[in-house]
């Protein structure tokens, strides 16, 4: 087996057992509706922005949301893969633990995209008109659910079971979220949290994705792109070394 034939057998079942679990398309997609049309309208009414209403504001920070929440709790998956013994298979195949590792990601990537494309198509709701800005959103997006999916498949190699994989996701995904300027703007913060923002690599996601769609951009998509790679890179390079480390 070629490791591109093995890359795409593991892609092709990951993306298939997704098809076959539409709940979690519809169960992914609920969570995002309410912090859009009822957080958005209710918080709306009292905030005002210049040139922006609310909703649309945080509508690229809500895509950014159903990305981060798709792709972390994805890894959950290798939790039962190892249960089931499907990546002892994986794992003894003629492939490199590294092209194993890419085609989870892959895979998590594919379905964390469809999800988050479910919710791009909202953006006439809030008052988002569609344009060129969306189609280069997508690379934007692409390159963060890398990292993203990266995240959830590193818990899930060092994590035993189910619970504490939960507990742990749950820990990582809301600082990322509430932490990455999705829902409020990050020109007049305090020091101590201005810092642990921009720290945070989802912030540059959610820059590049509402400059892309509003015009409004705090870093610009230079930075934004050079921190989404760096931070794909470092996570396939960590979840590359947390594969070869796992215990099965």
């Amino acid at each position: 087996m070629s490791e591109l034939s093995g890359l795409y057998a593991l892609w092709l079942r990951e993306f298939k057992v997704y098809l076959r679990e539409r709940s979690r398309i519809v169960a992914a997609v609920v969570s995002p509706l309410l912090w859009l049309f009822v957080f958005g309208a209710g918080l709306g009414s009292q905030v005002t922005l210049a040139n922006v209403n609310y909703q649309a504001y945080i509508y690229p920070g809500v895509i950014v949301m159903t990305m981060i929440f798709s792709s972390i709790f994805y890894g959950a998956n290798v939790i039962w893969d190892k249960r089931l013994d499907f990546l002892k298979e994986v794992l003894v195949a003629p492939i490199n633990r590294s092209t194993a590792f890419f085609g989870k990601v892959l895979g998590g990537a594919t379905d964390s995209l469809i999800q988050a494309t479910i919710i791009m198509f909202l953006a006439p709701l809030v008052g988002v008109s569609f344009g060129v800005g969306f189609l280069i959103a997508y690379v934007f997006i692409f390159i963060a659910l890398i990292g993203l999916v990266g995240v959830g498949l590193i818990i899930g190699a060092w994590m035993e079971s189910p619970e504490g994989f939960s507990l742990l996701g749950g820990f990582v995904t809301f600082p990322l979220f509430f932490l990455s300027g999705a829902l409020f703007p990050i020109d007049n913060l305090p020091n101590w949290l201005a810092a642990i923002t921009i720290a945070n690599p989802v912030t540059y996601g959610v820059d590049a994705i509402r400059g892309l769609m509003l015009g409004t951009y705090h870093f610009g998509l230079v930075v934004d792109f050079a921190v989404l790679s760096a931070f794909a890179i470092a996570m396939m390079a960590l979840g590359t070394y947390s594969f070869k480390r796992m215990k099965l």
